[in-house]
């Protein structure tokens, strides 16, 4: 006999359906609304971008900054969500013949990540119309996903979970209270953070079902593997950090010194790093979800691990 599925995770369950129909959006007629991105204002936040920590730049140049930033932000989005969405549809399954409100949770989990790409793919087009030819993505997504879904689930669910918990918090603390920003933009953001709300919250649970899964040894190798992903992921930060510095660069009206070209690049980077790594872990929400299922050892072993990129 099949056991017992705890009413209070089925319950948990059965709220994010509630909630995903009531802030269900379309692309079109609830985000884009026949709009422009606003290149006369800021898309990502100076709390996230830091451009306003290079004080040579001027306005202008500050600004165009905040804006390849911000391109670069909805372009990694879309590229992760593609692992995501494998990821749940591969841990529905274990739902199939068990707990049908669970089922229904991720089967619109995953028809909400579907939407996101495409929203994202969007956003992309939009930003190619009105910025200078030159920006490049550096990573496929194909290829990521591949590398993301070889690792034990456990891992990637830490990994997506950290994603989903620093999508809100990015949101919360530094998108919504901006008033300088591109609306269309913001508006991305904000439906975005609506339906990630949810997501975070069944991440956690799928983590944990994992969790309560494996041996010790078993456990250990997904400390290992997400430590791998971690440092896969500021490897994809890297790259794309040098790309976007060098876009910058090659497309302002003025030359910048060596060090101000070396400042820009490792300012980039250094916001990247915030933004995908550290404001996350550092969130006490994951971190909380994560030294409870982990020994201090481990906990030791990606601290260690992690110091170099926090």
């Amino acid at each position: 006999m099949l056991d017992a599925i705890p009413a209070t995770t089925t319950e948990r369950y059965a709220r994010c359906i509630e909630i995903s129909k009531r802030v269900r959006w379309d692309i079109d007629r609830d985000v884009i609304r026949d709009r422009a991105l606003d290149v006369r204002q800021k898309f990502l936040p100076d709390g996230l971008s830091l451009v306003h920590e290079l004080e040579f730049l001027t306005g202008p140049e500050q600004l165009f900054l905040s804006q390849v930033q911000g391109r670069t932000y909805a372009n990694l989005f879309g590229l992760v969500e593609r692992y995501i969405n494998a990821k749940i549809l591969e841990v529905s399954k274990d739902h199939w013949f068990g707990d049908q409100t669970a089922l229904e949770a991720l089967v619109r989990f995953s028809d909400e990540e579907l939407k996101h790409q495409e929203l994202f793919r969007r956003v992309e087009e939009l930003a190619a119309r009105d910025m200078p030819a030159g920006y490049t993505v550096t990573a496929d997504p194909n290829a990521v996903a591949r590398v993301v879904l070889s690792r034990s689930t456990w891992a990637v669910l830490a990994l997506t979970c950290h994603i989903e918990i620093f999508t809100l918090v990015h949101y919360k603390k530094s998108i919504e209270p901006q008033t300088d920003l591109s609306p269309l933009w913001k508006d991305v953001f904000l439906h975005h953070w609506r339906e990630e709300s949810q997501h975070a919250v069944m991440d956690e649970l799928e983590w944990r079902r994992e969790d309560a899964k494996l041996s010790s040894a078993e456990r250990d190798q997904g400390v290992t593997d997400l430590i791998d992903l971690v440092v896969a992921v500021d490897g994809i930060l890297q790259g794309q950090a040098d790309a976007d510095a060098t876009y910058f660069i090659d497309t302002r009206k003025r030359s910048f010194s060596e060090e101000q070209q070396q400042a820009i690049r490792d300012k980039v980077l250094q916001a990247y790093r915030w933004q995908y790594i550290v404001s996350g872990v550092k969130d006490g929400r994951f971190l909380g979800v994560l030294t409870g299922m982990i020994t201090e050892e481990q906990a030791n072993r990606i601290t260690t691990a992690l110091g170099p990129l926090m």
